[in-house]
């Protein structure tokens, strides 16, 4: 076990999971999900409610025990022999009402083995550095959902973890909450701490992910950096031009649309250059020309079909 820790504090994946199976009676919750987390990373696992996110999640924390496949979890391919070095915020939230702000997190770092006294040092320290140190004393009923939700992220990092694993973290946060929660992710992976999150919501993974694994009915559509699942689309050109017809036009591909007074359509594989050489010998007067790489939302649309990004949509409107 001590072999495996080290190798995984020496450029080894975070976390390696390979084809994991996970059956709920007839139900195939999860059909084969192989993904490697970079150490030091902040990875995503975007897909619609019922894709499999959860139950992946908890297959590798050693929740629950896959039907088939492994995992290594910082070394160990026993996930809950590293549940000390690992902080984890369920998608189901529960705090106690009744307890006071900073003892909810010196308790949740009392779980991972932190004395009381010192969880009760960090917590002071964290509350005062996320502007809740009014409310320390305060029982959790007391305050906001967003609020309580902040503290228990604070509880889940008290112990200061190697690894953090969030299920839906953003799911209820107002956009103050939400911006606070993305900072609070981005200053734990600087400081080299491994970052999972589970999201049904493109942006958050766009703004934050190097690296995400798109699933989708309980497989694994994409697996990669965000820069990669994007790439696979070509870039988008939007054009408009004086002229409304002439020798130009043979430049615009036959896909191409309009919207409004513009044309837009994919990049020409030769790329711009002999675009707009047509566009100017053929007399096309452009008055604008935009090239746009194609977001995470067209990319994720491409790899997982309307219908999970449709999910997703209506998901983010509820």
């Amino acid at each position: 076990m001590l072999q495996q820790a080290e190798n995984a504090s020496l450029g080894s994946p975070a976390v390696e999971a390979t084809d994991l199976v996970k059956d709920f009676g007839e139900t195939r919750a999860v059909d084969g999900v192989s993904l490697k987390v970079p150490t030091g990373s902040i990875y995503g696992l975007l897909g619609p409610n019922g894709a499999g996110k959860t139950t992946t999640l908890r297959m590798l924390l050693g929740i629950i025990d896959p039907s088939s496949g492994t995992r290594l979890v910082l070394g160990r391919d026993r996930p809950l022999e590293a549940a000390p070095e690992i902080g984890y915020l369920p998608e189901e939230r529960g705090l106690y009402p009744a307890m006071q702000a900073r003892e909810a997190i010196a308790f949740m770092g009392a779980l991972r083995g932190l004395p009381l006294a010192e969880g009760r040092r960090r917590a002071d320290a964290l509350l005062d550095e996320h502007d809740l140190g009014e409310w320390k004393r305060k029982p959790i009923r007391t305050l906001s959902k967003g609020m309580a939700q902040i503290v228990q992220l604070l509880g889940t990092i008290i112990h200061k973890p190697r690894l953090i694993v969030l299920d839906e973290p953003f799911a209820g946060l107002d956009a103050i909450n939400q911006a606070k929660l993305e900072e609070l992710i981005r200053r734990e992976a600087r400081a080299g701490v491994t970052v999972i999150f589970s999201t049904h919501v493109i942006a958050h993974a766009e703004r934050l992910c190097e690296e995400i694994a798109i699933i989708a009915k309980g497989k694994v559509a994409f697996d990669g950096r965000v820069d990669e699942a994007r790439a696979r689309l070509r870039p988008i050109v939007r054009l408009r031009t004086r002229a409304s017809d002439g020798p130009w036009r043979s430049a615009i591909p036959g896909a191409a649309r309009r919207e409004g007074d513009e044309w837009v359509f994919e990049l020409p594989g030769d790329g711009p250059e002999p675009l707009l050489k047509a566009l100017i010998d053929g007399g096309a007067g452009i008055e604008t020309l935009a090239i746009e790489r194609p977001g995470l939302h067209d990319a994720f649309v491409s790899i997982a079909g309307d219908a999970a990004a449709a999910a997703m949509g209506r998901e983010k409107a509820q």
